[in-house]
Order: structure tokens, then C-alpha cells, then sequence
């Protein structure tokens, strides 16, 4: 009886060892996509699921990791921020305005920022911080919008989907044509990148005609278990399909980050933060 309450001890402190350090940490995933759409190769870090954590003073640690990197552009995937009531977002603006000062930053909507801008009476002065902080800090925020790298024959979209698709212990079904509705027709002649916040929707993404997806929201499943995955969702989904990493559909793909922070379950295992770096390479056209 007494080993198996050592054993039982040993178990727990293990895990909370690993809780501990999971939550407070992040690793470098990289993937390479190869295209004979891009004339040029393309280098993007890309961020998404913050949380207002800080991975030392001023987020320091972060901002050297990409830093490291030299990046030709930072792709932001929302929910930088936490829509709470009170919250302090000031530490979070400083970064994204010492990023912004050495990279170009585009930013995309989660439902974190999506939230304060639909209820400003429950969240004081949090939005107008926000849009004064991406302002100041020369970020575009990409609302449904695009951008356009001529030389590279890149597009970047960023999308803002309805509240409705956030929807918790279920997802309500994306009706054909919404895509194209908030974002207008592609171009398939461009590589066409989508900052779309909730991955649920990557086949609707790849329909409308996204090469590369870029999502976050789901924080990897909080907990990680071997050959389960990720094992709840914010939607309070138990191992969603999409939990982290790359999937396809078709010839599309989508790089699911697995976030930097936390929020409600402020806690990860087997789960680390992680920031994405994305190298896009020209393959030759033999058409």
C-alpha cells in the first residue's frame, strides 16, 4: 500500500512538474511549404492565441525568439488579448508595438478581439485601447480585408467570421458562399494566405480557395495525451480533430498553431506554447 502512494506521489509531481513548466514556456515548430505560385521565398512567424501572457519582462523572450528568426513578415492569428472585464492589455500592446517596430505585422481577428468590439458596454475601454495600441504601433488589422505583395505574387487575407461559429458543445454548420460573401473571389493564380481564428471551418477555407490556412483558438487541447491529441477545445469539445499541427484538404493546407497562452484553464501539458515560423519556397512551374 505504501509504493502505491509513493508511486501515486511520484505520478502527480510529475505531472504538476510538467503543468508548471508547459504552461510557462513555448518551442520553435517550423514547417516549409513549396509552391510554384511565390516568386521569391517567403520567412513568416506567425503568433496567434497570447492571451496577454508574458514569457519574461516585457515579453522579451518572445521578441528575441522572432527576432532570431528575421522574419520578411509576422502574421498575427488573434486572441492576443483576453476579453475580460478590467483586463490589462498594456504589456501586450508594448510587444506587438516593439514587434511592429521591427517587422511588418498583419493582424487577425479571434473572437477575443471579435467579443469587445460587439459589447463595449461589458468591457469598459478594452477595445478602444486595443484599436489606439495596433494604431499607434503601425500594425494593419486585416477585418475581412486584404493584402497584396505584387513582387511575391502573394495575397494575405485576414478573415472576422460570425459570432455564431464560436458557438460552444457545438459548431454551426458555415453555409456555402459565406466565405466568398466576407471576402470577395480569389484569386488562384496568387498564393493566397487566410488568417482565419477557428479552424473548424478549414474545408469551408480550402473551398473558397486558400492555399495556406493559418489558424489558432484551439490552444492545442490544453492537455495532450499520445495518440489522442489534444483532449478539450474552448468550444468544450473533447478531442476536436483539429487540436495542432498541419492538415490538408486537397491540395490545401492549414498550419494550426498550438497558441502561446492560456485563458479560464490556465494550464498546459504535454502542450507547450508555440510560435510558428513558415518558410514558403518558389518550386519551379514544369507546366
Amino acid at each position: 500500500m505504501n509504493e502505491l502512494v509513493i508511486i501515486a506521489t511520484l505520478i502527480i509531481l510529475i505531472l504538476l512538474t510538467v503543468i508548471i513548466l508547459d504552461t510557462h514556456r513555448f518551442v520553435v515548430a517550423r514547417e516549409y511549404i513549396h509552391t510554384s505560385k511565390v516568386k521569391g521565398s517567403v520567412k513568416i512567424a506567425f503568433l496567434s492565441d497570447l492571451h496577454d501572457k508574458h514569457f519574461g519582462k516585457n515579453n522579451e523572450k518572445l521578441l528575441e525568439a522572432v527576432r532570431k528568426e528575421k522574419p520578411d513578415i509576422v502574421l498575427v492569428g488573434g486572441d492576443m488579448i483576453t476579453a475580460k472585464n478590467g483586463e490589462r492589455i498594456d504589456e501586450t500592446m508594448a510587444f506587438l508595438k516593439a514587434l511592429a517596430r521591427e517587422n511588418t505585422v498583419y493582424y487577425g481577428i479571434g473572437n477575443h478581439e471579435y467579443r469587445i468590439s460587439l459589447y463595449p458596454e461589458n468591457y469598459g475601454s478594452l477595445n478602444e485601447d486595443f484599436l489606439t495600441g495596433i494604431d499607434e504601433a503601425g500594425i494593419r488589422l486585416l477585418r475581412n480585408e486584404m493584402i497584396e505583395d505584387k513582387g511575391k505574387n502573394l495575397r494575405i487575407y485576414g478573415s472576422e467570421i460570425d459570432r455564431r461559429f464560436y458557438k460552444r458543445f457545438r459548431q454551426n454548420p458555415m453555409e456555402p458562399g459565406y466565405m466568398k460573401e466576407i471576402l470577395g473571389d480569389i484569386d488562384e493564380s496568387c498564393f493566397n494566405i487566410l488568417l482565419a481564428h477557428n479552424p473548424q471551418y478549414f474545408k469551408e477555407y480550402a473551398g473558397w480557395g486558400a492555399d495556406l490556412t493559418l489558424s489558432g483558438h484551439i490552444h492545442g487541447g490544453l492537455v495532450r495525451l499520445p495518440f489522442l491529441g489534444g483532449v478539450v477545445s474552448p468550444m468544450v469539445t473533447f478531442f476536436p480533430k483539429y487540436d495542432g499541427g498541419v492538415f490538408y484538404e486537397n491540395d490545401k493546407e492549414m498550419i494550426l498553431s498550438r497558441g502561446l497562452g492560456t485563458h479560464t484553464i490556465p494550464i498546459r501539458m504535454f502542450n507547450p506554447g508555440e510560435l510558428n515560423i513558415i518558410e514558403i519556397i518558389p518550386e519551379e512551374n514544369n507546366d
